[in-house]
């Protein structure tokens, strides 16, 4: 009879029967398990609505107590349904689109580190406002970093059946491991945790959706989003100044500021306003990769919050910098290598790194590639 099972369970019979037909009901493959209900007397427990045949739609029962359709043709229809189940799980009709979301993932990280000259950051230039890495520690942590972001795929497409938000527990338990093969990567240093939660987000949001829908950025973000609803509250809730450990969580305690929680439960709005947009026009444009991917940046250095800057000043510091920026980009929406060079020696002066801004400039590159994939 194939493979079985007994369970005891604590429950009202007829509830439980109902709900057992949900299952076998609600769904292609539910229809290929078999789940009946003894209550406690040791009673059977009747269906309400007869189950339908596999291969004709009729009455179950009158098809197999006739024997109208065969052994053969049963097995068949049963291998078909499976197929198509594992095919939309593990999407092998569509390619190895996990696979491909990892390699995107970690090639969109490589392009942030390399558009040069940037602001405060490290480049293929200089080092910026940080003493500890360079891009030789960027290229490493990507590297390290591969296994998490096709995974962050797969759990998308694994679990594509629930709600977008109960998926986020899965992702976090793989984004603490990938944290802790960075820094194994990187000998202690903190190349990509915001990368790690924002484009561990999105590669999740690309394994639910199939690959059309990678060529909409807006669907893919609003996915993300959906997966990251009610993070705020969640992680927020309990805070105190004395038990904020975080830069992020500090912030919040004291000015109220979500950060990249609150930017991600929005949907990365500033990506698909200002970052994305740049980008994409720039190099429609012909300006190269450098000039396009720098101006992307400052116009998302513009139009955020980053708690990088926050944490390295001050939140008035902060606000200077983005009035100072929106007067630069009015002028010029791509500013020239030179207007760059001298933005970062200022930066480099005041210590200043626009960390979250670089880990948004990431997902405006993700998204791009994942547009391109899907042609």
């Amino acid at each position: 009879t194939g493979y079985e099972a007994f369970y005891v369970v604590n429950a009202d019979a007829e509830t439980l029967k109902r709900l057992a037909e949900e299952v076998e009901d609600s769904s292609e493959l539910g229809r290929l398990f078999d789940m009946d209900v003894l209550s406690p007397d040791g009673v059977k427990l009747e269906r309400k609505i007869p189950r339908r045949c596999l291969i004709c739609g009729g009455e179950a029962k009158a098809c197999a107590s006739r024997r109208i359709h065969s052994v053969a043709e049963l097995q068949t229809k049963t291998h078909e349904i499976l197929q198509r189940q594992f095919n939309k799980r593990y999407n092998i009709i569509n390619g190895q689109d996990a696979e491909t979301v990892g390699n995107l993932a970690c090639q969109a990280l490589l392009y942030e580190v390399c558009v040069t000259p940037k602001p405060g950051l490290v480049d293929r230039d200089n080092n910026g406002s940080h003493k500890d890495m360079d891009i030789y520690t960027f290229m490493r942590s990507a590297s390290a970093l591969h296994s998490y972001f096709k995974k962050c795929a797969e759990i998308g497409r694994q679990l594509n059946d629930l709600p977008a938000c109960d998926i986020f527990y899965n992702l976090r338990v793989f984004g603490k491991m990938a944290e802790s093969a960075m820094f194994a990567a990187t000998g202690g240093v903190n190349a990509h945790k915001g990368a790690i939660f924002s484009m561990g987000l999105v590669c999740g949001a690309a394994g639910r959706l199939d690959r059309d829908a990678w060529r909409e950025p807006e669907r893919v973000l609003s996915e993300a989003a959906a997966i990251a609803k009610g993070l705020s509250e969640r992680d927020f809730a309990s805070l105190t100044p004395d038990n904020a450990d975080t830069n992020g969580k500090r912030l919040y305690v004291e000015r109220g500021i979500t950060g990249i929680r609150g930017e991600a439960e929005a949907g990365f709005p500033s990506v698909l306003r200002y970052g994305l947009p740049v980008l994409e026009n720039g190099l429609a444009q012909g300006k190269s990769n450098d000039e396009a991917g720098a101006a992307a940046l400052l116009w998302l250095l513009a139009h955020t919050t980053d708690t990088n800057i926050i944490a390295r000043s001050d939140t008035e510091t902060e606000s200077e910098i983005r009035a100072e920026l929106l007067r630069l980009l009015d002028a010029e929406p791509y500013p020239d290598a030179e207007t760059l060079r001298r933005l970062n020696q200022e930066f480099v002066k005041r210590n200043l790194s626009p960390g979250g801004s670089a880990d948004l400039l990431s997902l405006c590159w993700m998204l791009h590639f994942l547009r391109e994939a899907s042609q």
